[in-house]
């Protein structure tokens, strides 16, 4: 490498540096000796100097040289000695794959080489542990996941180690007492398939710009498709404009909202008409003649009333289907609105064999700690279980976790979900159970826009790619015929805080369950939580439900139960930490009913909600 003293003093005349020739010498040669070119050298002087706030003399060069640069050659070397060791700060992880690499290079040579008499390395196998053709990774899941390589603080939680409660269940359903829960590790026919309304979402979209005449066409087209239901369910001849003075009652059709920014109560509810008969024109609402009603913002609903003077419509009656309507197919059970039909399996979608679902939904680590210890127990309760499929919600690395939220990691939050799943899939390996991820919009990595498309990971090994599937939030699946409906977004809290109601029934869970499955969609409510951001174009098209499912998973900050709501077996399964102590998990057994013309039974045979 050939540095001149001229090119130096050159180099140092652009940043305002004149200094003698014996200087400017001084450092070509430190530039030859450390193998530095012009620029590198007096970028990294300026730096020293600026730091040290002094002058360029001999003494600083001679600093220079003894506190930067030859620390930085012992630096390199140093690391270069590790290195070739293959020991020093690599963690357990990266030793491990270096003996399995190791042992797989030694296996490969070992088959071109003729088998001789001497000692040769002995296989670790048993009568009950034999050698496959293809090795089951034996690295448990506490050597896969290592907390400490990307958490400087990587302590285990106190108050979740010394719980006392593990294994308690806390509620049951169906015939669930005495029932001894085991699956067979997917080792039957699993057929899971995704349902579209009209097609499932498989990858990401461009979001972040939406015009609001856009989000007005989506909302007016739910008000007449759900509005064209109704007025065929109750056979109403036509739906009067909401502006139109009328003295005789008159039947308007539109959707709930609140004349301020405020929370909705009995005094601020308006109607806001369809586009066809009412131009989306707005009315107040009188609910005092209404002894029982139960709304929210966003509810599309047909109410009955006089309208006097054009300015307030005096509500009397709210369309609701009653309990036992002949109108509707036979078996489908009866609520307010119009619930979907169910799914009609076909013959290829699974046997009638009872298969056990196991879900659980994140976070995945207690407030207090990144240790991931409540994830490792539910992988031991897999491995121990053996669902035939597990369902997993996010969020995996929580954007709420106070080390997120204060930038605490040392790794890539992408680089700390890998990990994460790599831990899950190969964890659970022995189980064979069949595993279903759906994102959550409090996953710190990913795209947080609703609806949510699935995860991507392409390093999944080739022998995990058939039982691992990555779905969309929200979206429907269906496991050998029987549909569930999965959504991670706390759609309870959400529209929980946003309803009110005069009804004879205090079990509000109930009430906004029925609201989902009436209404037609996974997310009813608007305007929406300022933490959900919908991408209404993409909400029409893939947060709808295109059935009414046999079982709805729905997560939630609120106690967890197990409901039938209108034959659909509702689970909240809770999360699986709730602040420094453990939480809960659902497991469910299901088995399709074959129909032959018989009332429809449901698929869900027993469920349990289960302390970690």
């Amino acid at each position: 490498m050939t540095v001149s003293a001229e090119q130096l003093a050159k180099e140092l005349e652009i940043f305002g540096l004149d200094c003698d020739e014996s200087l400017t010498e001084k450092l070509a040669e430190l530039c030859v000796q450390y193998e530095q070119d012009v620029e590198g050298m007096v970028g990294e002087l300026l730096a020293y100097i600026n730091t040290k706030k002094d002058c360029l003399t001999s003494e600083t060069l001679s600093s220079f040289e003894r506190e930067f640069l030859s620390k930085r050659v012992s630096r390199v070397r140093h690391s270069a000695s590790k290195d070739s060791g293959h020991a020093g700060a690599r963690d357990i992880v990266s030793i491990q794959e270096l003996i399995e690499a190791e042992e797989e290079e030694e296996t490969l040579l070992n088959s071109y080489a003729t088998p001789s008499k001497g000692s040769q390395k002995r296989a670790v196998t048993t009568p009950e542990t034999p050698l496959t053709k293809r090795r089951v990774s034996t690295r448990s899941p506490h050597q896969l996941l290592s907390p400490s390589s990307f958490s400087p603080s990587a302590t285990p939680s106190q108050k979740y180690n010394s719980r006392n409660n593990r294994g308690e269940v806390v509620t049951s359903f169906g015939s669930a007492q005495g029932v001894s829960w085991s699956g067979r590790g997917g080792a039957g026919i699993i057929s899971l398939k995704v349902l579209g309304c009209p097609e499932s979402l498989t990858g990401s979209y461009k979001f972040m710009f939406q015009k609001l005449p856009d989000i007005r066409e989506v909302l007016t087209c739910k008000i007449e498709e759900l509005g064209s239901e109704l007025k065929e369910h109750y056979k109403i001849e036509a739906f009067t404009p909401v502006l139109v003075p009328a003295q005789e009652p008159v039947t308007l059709l539109g959707k709930i909202g609140c004349d301020s920014n405020g929370k909705l109560n009995n005094k601020s509810v308006i109607l806001e008409g369809d586009r066809e008969h009412s131009s989306g024109a707005q009315v107040p609402v009188d609910l005092s003649e209404l002894k029982e009603y139960s709304l929210f913002p966003g509810q599309v609903v047909v109410m009955e009333g006089i309208n006097t003077t054009g300015r307030k419509f005096v509500a009397t009656k709210l369309y609701e289907v009653p309990q036992r309507s002949p109108t509707l197919p036979p078996g489908l059970p009866r609520a307010q609105g119009v619930p979907l039909p169910f799914y009609q399996p076909t013959e290829e979608e699974g046997d009638f064999e009872q298969n056990m679902v196991l879900v659980a939904c994140g976070p995945y680590t207690t407030s207090d700690s990144i240790t991931y210890d409540p994830l490792l127990d539910l992988i031991t309760t897999i491995n121990h279980d053996r669902p035939d499929v597990c369902i997993l919600f996010g969020p995996f690395l929580d954007a709420k976790h106070e080390q997120v939220e204060n930038c605490l990691l040392t790794s890539p939050f992408e680089d700390v979900f890998k990990q994460c799943l790599r831990t899950i899939t190969e964890g659970t390996r022995s189980s064979g159970s069949h595993l279903v991820f759906v994102p959550s919009l409090r996953d710190v990595h990913h795209e947080p826009v609703y609806p949510q498309p699935p995860f991507s990971f392409s390093d999944l090994p080739h022998e995990d790619k058939k039982r691992v599937q990555f779905v969309s939030e929200p979206c429907c699946l269906s496991l050998n015929g029987v549909v569930f409906g999965l959504t991670s977004t706390d759609l309870l809290f959400h529209m929980g805080a946003e309803e009110i109601s005069s009804s004879g029934t205090s079990d509000r869970f109930s009430r906004v369950l029925k609201h989902v499955l009436t209404q037609r969609s996974f997310y009813p409510l608007y305007p929406p939580q300022e933490d959900v951001a919908i991408d209404y174009e993409n909400f029409y098209a893939h947060a709808q439900l295109p059935v009414t499912p046999d079982v709805l998973i729905i997560p939630s900050e609120l106690r967890y139960f197990v409901k039938d709501i209108l034959g659909c077996v509702c689970v909240n399964p809770g999360r699986l930490t709730k602040g420094q102590v453990g939480g809960t998990y659902g497991r469910l057994y299901i088995r399709r009913q074959p129909t032959d013309g018989e009332e429809r039974q449901s698929p869900c045979v027993a469920a349990q909600v289960v302390r970690i």
